[in-house]
Order: C-alpha cells, then sequence, then structure tokens
C-alpha cells in the first residue's frame, strides 16, 4: 500500500450483500425490520454493533465468505465467556485458528482477525466457526458473532482531491429495462427507492470514477441478482435476501440501505455497469436506492499483484479505524463504503473530503489471541 496515496478503510456490515453466508439458516440475528424500529424494539442507537445488526452461530462449520482488492482486512465481532474459536482462511491458503473466548466480554467493536501483509490483490476470505476448543473454557458450544469487516483500498495516488457524486434511483443518467415501481422512506437516500420483480429486469449506468458503491434495501422476498462491469462476460452473482437468520428468518427486512456492489481500483475514462435481476420462478425482487460514486481529480489505477496468502497479522501495523485520506483530523469518522448507511443520521450527504462517511467507531480491543 501507498501511505501517500488517498487510500479509505471500506466498511462492509452483517447485512451487505457482498457477504455470502454458506447457509444463512444457521444464524440468528436481530430484527431491523421497519414495524421493530417505528415501535422501539429494534434501536440501533442503544446497540454496541455497527447499525444494531450482527450474524451469530453456535454451529460449527457455519461459514461466511468474502471477495477484495486491496492489501488489509480486519474482521471484528465479541470476544467473551460465550465463544469459542473460529478459523480463517485468505486466498485459499493454510487456515488461520483464532480464539474468540475470554473470560470476561471484551468492549466493542472487538477485533478479531487482522491481515495487512497483503498484495494489493484480488483475495479471497473465508470465515468458519470451530466451536469450542483446546482451550477455550466457554459456556455452552462456543458461539462465534459477526459484526463487520474493513478492508483498504486506494482512491487515487498522492496529492489527489476525491469527490462523491451521488446517483439517485430517479437519476436520468440510469437506463432501465423491464417494470420498475418506486416505494418511499425516510429510509432511504432522497426518500425513494425502486424495485422490480420482473426476470432479467435491469438498469444499466455509464459512469466516469475510480469506485462505485450500489446501495438498497434486503427483504425475504429478495433473491439472486447478476452485475456486470465494463467487458466482463462472467457476472458477479449476489443475493438481496433479507439477511435476518432465526425464528423470523423468513419475515424481516433491512430497509436501511446496504451495500448491494462495490468496485473499486478503476481507471480513467466511462465504465459501465449493468445489473439485472434474477427473479426466476419466485418472482424475487431486487430495490435500488442510490449508486455513489468517487471521482478522483487524477486517476492512477494500482497494478495488482498475487493474491497470495499474506502475514496474517493480530496486530496490524496500519489502523483500521484510521482515516488515512484525512490525516489532518485522527478522530474523523473513518470513510466508509457500508456502511450500512442510514440517511436519519444524513451520512448519504456526510462527505470527509468527498469520501463516503459512516459512524465514528470507538473503543477498539485489539485481539492478541
Amino acid at each position: 500500500m501507498d501511505p501517500a496515496a488517498v487510500n479509505t478503510n471500506i466498511t462492509v456490515d452483517d447485512f451487505d450483500s457482498v457477504l455470502t453466508y454458506a447457509d444463512p439458516s444457521v444464524w440468528s440475528t436481530p430484527d431491523p425490520s421497519p414495524n421493530n424500529v417505528k415501535s422501539g424494539k429494534f434501536d440501533p442507537s442503544k446497540s454496541p454493533f455497527l447499525q444494531g445488526t450482527y450474524h451469530t452461530t453456535t454451529t460449527p462449520g457455519a461459514s461466511i465468505s468474502f471477495n477484495f482488492t486491496g492489501p488489509a482486512v480486519y474482521l471484528f465481532g465479541a470476544s467473551g465467556p460465550s465463544y469459542g474459536s473460529f478459523e480463517v482462511v485468505l486466498d485459499g491458503g493454510k487456515p488461520v485458528t483464532k480464539s474468540a473466548y475470554a473470560a470476561e466480554n471484551a468492549s466493542f467493536p472487538y477485533l478479531l482477525f487482522a491481515d495487512d501483509g497483503l498484495d494489493y490483490a484480488q483475495h479471497s476470505l473465508t470465515i468458519k466457526n470451530l466451536g469450542k476448543q483446546g482451550e477455550d473454557k466457554s459456556d455452552g458450544p462456543g458461539a462465534f458473532l459477526f459484526d463487520f469487516l474493513r478492508t483498504t483500498v486506494q482512491l487515487g495516488p498522492a496529492g489527489a482531491t476525491i469527490k462523491n457524486q451521488t446517483v439517485e434511483e430517479t437519476s436520468s443518467s440510469l437506463t432501465f429495462t423491464g417494470t420498475w415501481g418506486h416505494n418511499t422512506s425516510p429510509a432511504f437516500s432522497g426518500g425513494g427507492s425502486t424495485f422490480t420483480n420482473g426476470n432479467n429486469a435491469s438498469f444499466s449506468l455509464a459512469f466516469n470514477a475510480s469506485a462505485i458503491y450500489v446501495f438498497g434495501d434486503k427483504k425475504n422476498d429478495h433473491g439472486l441478482y447478476r452485475v456486470f462491469l465494463d467487458d466482463a462476460t462472467e457476472p458477479t452473482v449476489l443475493t438481496g435476501v433479507s439477511g435476518c437468520g432465526g425464528a423470523f428468518g423468513q419475515t424481516c427486512e433491512q430497509q436501511v440501505p446496504t451495500l448491494k456492489y462495490f468496485a473499486s481500483n478503476l481507471g480513467e475514462g466511462e465504465h459501465r455497469l449493468r445489473l439485472e435481476n434474477d427473479a426466476g420462478s419466485n418472482e424475487s425482487f431486487f430495490d435500488l436506492d442510490s449508486i455513489v460514486l468517487t471521482v478522483p481529480s487524477v486517476y492512477a489505477p494500482r497494478t495488482l499483484g498475487s493474491s497470495s496468502p499474506g502475514a496474517n497479522s493480530s496486530n496490524p501495523s496500519s489502523n483500521p479505524n484510521s482515516n488515512s485520506s484525512n490525516p489532518s483530523n485522527p478522530n474523523a469518522p473513518p470513510p466508509s463504503a457500508a456502511l450500512g448507511i442510514h440517511p436519519h443520521f444524513g451520512l448519504l450527504n456526510l462527505l470527509v473530503l468527498g469520501v463516503v462517511g459512516v459512524q465514528l467507531v470507538k473503543g477498539w480491543s485489539w485481539g492478541r489471541r
């Protein structure tokens, strides 16, 4: 990583569609549905977790996977007497076993794992729950709790300035095919979103940016969708299903916009994004809230290295909570693509040197297990 460049930490919350849960049914979560928010049953402002949500499991083998491009990744969750061990695999390398067990509950957010010794390359990450192992003295089978993760990307070279452009779902720069409807909610950027349950219904956008973020909500009646960037012949396939686990897994909705797609390290010139709904026989839905484009004054995409396993460090030399694009203000909110961006907080309009902002996360506990 070039420390002089405009680098930022991208936050991926546990409900974001860029994560894959191998079996969502073995995870439990809070229910962030709008009715629970309205009634006060779900209040993220009173929760220690990012956006008030998390995924927890006691099932050995339950796993999460994530693909990213960058030199670092940081995993956050919980540590205490109820937790056991977990396994991390980077780029198909040797599994690294860590323990989240501790005699007392740690403060949040708790850094479970970090590796900032990776090549700037495309990487794959898999996290697997192992349950109670070895010296774990867990209460019960040994749980695992995932809150969010961060990865570092370069948005521009040294000396570049960065600005964000928000493309609302009503923008004339978007081209739609198929039938799309419209929703309104104070949770959405600009107060609205557009949705479809048409098979192969799509939208496309021509844009100039070094990074692109697509946001939308998640619900039990959502399903698979395909994303094509530029000349890609094989799509990135993701799912918009609610993300909720437990007894209410088929009924809850995360209406706060979640990260549906993210790409960075884009070069100068016009790019094109196309997203298609894979409604299938279930006629599943896709909702688009907004798209955020990060536009640098100078483009200098990184030449990607190999995807070899990194240092697997639990004590990284760089600070995953730092805002490297704003070195004059170390207490500024870390830039994020997550984000679990919540329009109630005005975060879609909060720019830190032009980088999308998310609430300040305080009180690190550095995992050294």
